[in-house]
Formats: structure tokens, C-alpha cells, sequence
């Protein structure tokens, strides 16, 4: 893996010992002496373990994302759709954005660590932003759109923000009370309108302390919310949630969920912007909780998907999307009754099911896991 871990890749587990097998050293290379030559058999490393929890988690999470993306052109008239959806984009997001934070916890700006950044998510950002400009232009006939990497377009902004986020770790890691400032940044980002959209700043500082709570996770915190009892709650929890989005479905507007715009934006009076982001942040944290509690923990038939996840993540854009293009929900409206419901959330998910196989992970590396050891110094090529 030549990419730093984020919402898509787990950071694999170094392998355990055996206090039994006596532990060689390897000889270590130097510029005055290269490492000695032997005749015997060189030893091959162990396959590095994945916890199968989290890979569990990053599958599920991202059916949601694209299920959630798919109801978006058929949930206009259905209040039930409107109200899952609701539920669904209040902790989806903050379900990747916290497991990323937790996996970036020692990100601390070494040529290594840098290394990763660039090739797992900058690239990644900038091959797909001008994919899908490409794809904007010429599947929807708009000749006059421009290809701006510094405006994110659709879902490619999750990529910018996890590079800002990533950058700031070390800050985040000195601060004595981190999870706080990073809430106050959030609620002045949804009280100013001139911030600009910039790498999409408003969502970037909005979504940022679920990273920054991420950051702040141990181990034992994910035992904790895989306990009996908090599996015994979590059902009841999201039927409460369904309960009171169904009644505020017509009462609450999406942007608050998107946070990609201010309470101004909105038409709405500036101080309802913090309570918005403390009130979501609450619910987006518990229903999180509920959801990972639900995770299944041992190895299941979908496990080793968690490993493509970010295929997944940015090619399910374009089925969306190219779906939209194409008409598929214009011309055949009977897609917003329950029936049609169904059967785009199973296209969803079956399609971005498809998108994480190791086959289409394969191809995508190059994309995804890139080496460029060309472009980078000798002492950030050895990671």
C-alpha cells in the first residue's frame, strides 16, 4: 500500500511475532556500505493483516453514500424517502470523516507521511475532478464548462477536504481542547456567506470536527460502542431518528444536512447556524455510534470490499450522474413510487458493490495507490 490511510483504506495491523522464532535482522543498507549479499533464500515478509471490522464499516458506509446519491432525482413527492434520506446524510458522511481522522492520528509531516498524502489523495483528487469535468461536459452537452480544480464538483470535494484536514493533524494533536475550537470554526463557517467556495471551504470547516473527534479515538472507544447493550439501543435509536425525520421532512431544508452553505445562504437568520451545527454534530455522533455498533466484526462475504472502497466512492459519481444525464428518471416516473424506490436503491447498491472488487481495484491503482517514487526523494520512498 503506498497511500496514506483514509475513509477507504484501513492501515493494516503489523503482523504478531512468535516469542518462539528468534527475530532476525535484516542488514540495513548505506550509502558507504551496501547491504551485505548472502546465499541464503531471502525471507518474504508476511501479508499484512486488515481488521475486518473496519472494512466492514467502510463497505456499508459507502452503499449508503451512493444509495443516498440515488434517491436524490426519485425522492421529490415521497416524505419516506425524503425522511431516510434525511437520517442516512446526517451520519454517512461523519461516519467516513471520523475513521479517516482516527486513521490519520500519526500523520506528523515526515517525506513518508507526505509521501502517502500526495499519491492517496491528491492525485486521486486531481484525476477525478477533471474526470467528471470531462464528464459534465460532454454526457450533459455542456461545451462551456470549465475544468477548475480549485472548485470541487459532486463528490470529489471529500478528497480536498481530507487533504486539508490531514494537513492540519498536527495542529489538532497540540491543542489542549481540539474537539471544541474545531466547533467553533464550524458554527462561524455556517454564519459567513463571504467565505467562498473555494476547495468547497464551507463543507471542508463544517465536516471538520468529526475529523478532528476522529483524531481523538482509541481503540478502546470502538470496543466500547461494540457492546451489547449499545447494539441493544442502536436499532431504537435510528427508528426514533426515521420517526422525527418523517415529521420534519417537509419542515427542515437538505442544505443543513449537505453543510455546504450558510444559514444565510438559506434564507434563515445567522444564529441558526450554530444551533444547526451543535444540534446536527450531537445526532451525527450517536447515530454513528449506533451504526458502527451494528458493524459486523468478523470476516463476512463483503469484508474484502472494504479494501476498494475509494473505487467505489468515486466511480459510483458517474453512474449516478450518467443516469440523470441519460433521462432515466425523466422518462420514467413511476421510478419515484415505493416499487421504483426499491429497485434504484438495489441498482445502487449492486453497482457500487461491483465498483469495490479487487478486479476494478486493480486497474484504478495506478489512480488510487500510484507509486511515483519517481517524483519524490529517496528517504520518502521508504515507507
Amino acid at each position: 500500500m503506498f497511500h496514506a490511510p483514509n475513509a477507504f483504506e484501513r492501515a493494516p495491523i503489523p503482523p504478531a511475532t512468535r516469542e518462539s522464532e528468534p527475530r532476525r535482522q535484516a542488514p540495513v543498507a548505506t550509502a558507504d556500505s551496501p547491504a551485505q549479499v548472502t546465499d541464503r533464500p531471502a525471507q518474504t515478509t508476511p501479508a499484512k493483516k486488515r481488521d475486518a471490522y473496519f472494512d466492514n464499516a467502510k463497505y456499508l458506509a459507502i452503499v449508503l453514500v451512493a444509495v443516498a446519491h440515488s434517491w436524490v432525482p426519485v425522492m421529490d413527492g415521497s416524505r419516506a424517502a425524503r425522511a431516510l434520506y434525511m437520517v442516512t446524510y446526517t451520519f454517512h458522511m461523519p461516519a467516513f470523516i471520523i475513521i479517516s481522522g482516527y486513521f490519520s492520528r500519526s500523520f506528523d509531516m515526515s517525506p513518508a507521511k507526505v509521501k502517502r498524502l500526495v499519491t492517496g489523495v491528491a492525485v486521486p483528487y486531481i484525476v477525478f475532478e477533471t474526470a467528471y469535468a470531462l464528464f459534465y461536459r460532454y454526457a450533459d452537452n455542456a461545451p462551456d464548462s470549465m475544468i477548475s480544480l480549485t472548485e470541487p464538483w459532486y463528490l470529489t470535494w471529500f478528497l480536498a477536504a481530507l487533504f486539508i484536514w490531514r494537513l492540519t493533524t498536527p495542529i489538532w494533536r497540540s491543542l489542549r481542547h481540539p474537539l471544541a475550537v474545531s466547533l467553533v470554526i464550524a458554527c462561524l463557517a455556517s454564519l459567513a456567506p463571504s467565505i467562498g467556495n473555494d476547495l468547497d471551504l464551507p463543507r471542508t470547516l463544517q465536516f471538520l470536527p468529526f475529523f478532528v473527534l476522529g483524531l481523538q479515538l482509541k481503540p478502546e472507544h470502538f470496543q466500547l460502542v461494540r457492546r451489547r447493550e449499545v447494539r441493544m439501543l442502536a436499532v431504537p435509536l435510528f427508528a426514533v431518528a426515521v420517526l422525527f425525520a418523517y415529521w420534519a421532512a417537509h419542515r427542515m431544508q437538505l442544505g443543513w444536512f449537505l453543510r455546504d452553505s450558510s444559514a444565510q445562504d438559506m434564507g434563515n437568520p445567522w444564529w441558526t447556524g450554530v444551533v444547526m451545527t451543535l444540534a446536527l454534530f450531537g445526532c451525527a455522533t450517536l447515530l454513528t455510534a449506533a451504526f458502527l455498533s451494528l458493524v459486523p466484526r468478523r470476516h463476512m462475504w463483503f469484508t474484502v470490499l472494504g479494501a476498494g472502497t475509494i473505487c467505489g466512492y468515486l466511480l459510483h459519481g458517474f453512474m449516478v450522474k450518467g443516469a440523470e444525464y441519460a433521462g432515466v428518471f425523466d422518462h420514467n416516473e413511476w421510478l419515484i413510487s415505493p416499487t421504483g424506490l426499491v429497485l434504484v436503491t438495489v441498482v445502487a447498491s449492486v453497482g457500487v458493490t461491483l465498483m469495490c472488487t479487487p478486479p476494478v481495484r486493480r486497474v484504478l491503482r495506478c489512480v488510487t495507490e500510484p507509486d511515483m517514487n519517481w517524483a519524490f526523494r529517496r528517504d520518502a520512498a521508504k515507507l
